[in-house]
């Protein structure tokens, strides 16, 4: 009896001992791992120091020598064939040379008769004169004669004459038309052109009239001829607002994007259809707040740059100035020293 009571006290003894001990032999939960300590990047700004410096507005442009004096050549009457052209573009034409000419037909044999019949009537009036010199209504007759023919002649050669362009003065051939012989000619049609070669200026057309705007009449033009290094001083002769009014459409539109610019007359190496190099100081200021268009930022019409603060960026408005390709002027907001961040 006493080993069962014991027994019974043990077995009692043991299940509070796994109680109490139970938990002890499950896995141990871990606690919660701390977030690793991340150090934030810094952020790498490309910066420009705010300093004043000259800041110079200019166009480059590369204009061709023109002859500022053409000469235009045409027929004045329609419905003739065109015979021939005698010149080719890029002639050097003296006065007095024929440019072109139409076919006359018969023309030529029709002034041929016409100087015999001239002669006749000469010679006829000749003996009159001689044979009874005091015939005055006779001798009357017979001159008339002679002044009728030598109309009927100086008529034909007149309208020869108007079958041939001859030029009136010397110059180089820098238009020919493209008819073909044969080609019916219509009046005041242009079939050749003549410049004088000693009367040239720079010429430059634009694609976009909106790259000239700045230029004006009177500024100074730095010139360089062709390949070589020199240089000459010009002046604008004409811009988009100087061009002279004109009621041909292709010529207004091309003035409406054209720059003319002299060159100082005997210059050398200049022909036309050379090239030079131009360039034009529309705007220059000195001593003023630059920094480069990268640092300008723009957006709903607000202009403003960032700049670098201790470790922080701050916008600041600014006002801008002149304006070339890489720098612009700032007018207010900023200070010398201050550092731009620039948005590359």
């Amino acid at each position: 009896m006493k080993v069962n009571k014991f027994a019974s006290a043990l077995a009692l003894l043991t299940g509070v001992v796994f109680i109490l001990t139970g938990c002890s032999l499950l896995p141990r939960e871990e606690g919660a791992l701390k977030p690793p300590l991340v150090k934030p990047v810094k952020e790498n700004f490309e910066l420009y120091e705010v300093k004043k410096g000259n800041l110079t507005k200019k166009a480059s442009l590369v204009g061709t020598f023109k002859s500022s004096q053409t000469t235009n050549y045409y027929f004045k009457e329609s419905d003739h064939r065109l015979k021939a052209m005698h010149i080719k573009l890029g002639d050097t034409v003296k006065p007095g040379d024929v440019l072109a000419e139409l076919e006359v037909g018969d023309l030529e044999t029709r002034i041929a008769l016409q100087k015999l019949n001239l002669e006749k009537a000469q010679i006829a009036s000749l003996q009159t004169q001689q044979t009874d010199p005091n015939q005055t209504y006779e001798a009357r007759l017979k001159k008339i004669d002679v002044e009728a023919a030598q109309l009927q002649l100086s008529s034909l050669q007149e309208q020869l004459g108007k079958t041939r362009l001859k030029a009136d003065r010397a110059g180089i051939v820098t238009y020919v038309t493209d008819m073909q012989e044969g080609s019916v000619v219509e009046a005041f049609g242009t079939l050749v052109t003549l410049s004088d070669p000693n009367k040239l200026q720079l010429s430059y057309e634009s694609s976009d009239s909106g790259a000239l705007t700045g230029i004006e009449v009177g500024m100074n033009v730095d010139v360089k001829i062709g390949n070589s290094d020199k240089i000459v001083q010009g002046k604008v002769l004409q811009t988009p607002s100087s061009a002279p009014l004109t009621t041909n459409k292709a010529l207004a539109e091309r003035n409406a994007k054209t720059i003319i610019a002299s060159v100082p007359e005997g210059t050398e190496a200049v022909q036309i259809g050379g090239s030079g190099d131009m360039t034009i100081i529309i705007e220059k200021h000195d001593n003023v707040l630059v920094i480069p268009r990268t640092g300008l930022r723009s957006y709903l019409g607000r202009d403003y740059v960032q700049v670098l603060e201790g470790e922080s960026r701050k916008e600041i408005d600014v006002e801008k100035g002149l304006v070339t390709p890489t720098e612009v002027e700032i007018r207010t907001g900023l200070k010398e020293g201050q550092n731009v961040i620039l948005n590359n």
